[in-house]
């Protein structure tokens, strides 16, 4: 849904998700941040299981998935980059050649460096 120029990104910390956004422009790896909220958490309710790890039809996939994900981490910080749009490109881009793309390493990467590594 977003084409070839942003990847998803869903998170409970807004910290986080400032972090990794920031991280994506200095990268080219750019990020657009998507909701959370319980109208979409509803989704992956079941009336024979716990929960359903998809929503119903075909509504919401990337949202649910990650309302998925919410429900095992309680309060700790977390993100879920949605990069599958982005996994293969069609045709070569400014920080991409034509074919898998890795995106994500190189945002990744510079996160761990500017907020983790030790200087």
């Amino acid at each position: 849904s977003l084409g070839d120029q942003f990847a998803g990104i869903f998170s409970n910390d807004d910290d986080l998700s400032k972090k990794l956004i920031e991280m994506g422009e200095k990268t080219g790896e750019r990020l657009w941040r998507f909701p959370l909220d319980d109208a979409y958490d509803r989704e992956i309710d079941s009336t024979i299981a716990d929960m359903k790890n998809i929503s119903n039809g075909r509504k919401a996939g990337s949202i649910t998935a990650a309302q998925f994900l919410q429900r095992f981490v309680n309060k700790t910080p977390w993100a879920h980059l949605d990069i599958a749009g982005m996994a293969w490109a069609e045709k070569s881009l400014p920080t991409i050649e034509k074919g898998a793309s890795g995106y994500g390493v190189r945002l990744l990467n510079a996160l761990v460096e500017t907020y983790f590594e030790s200087k």
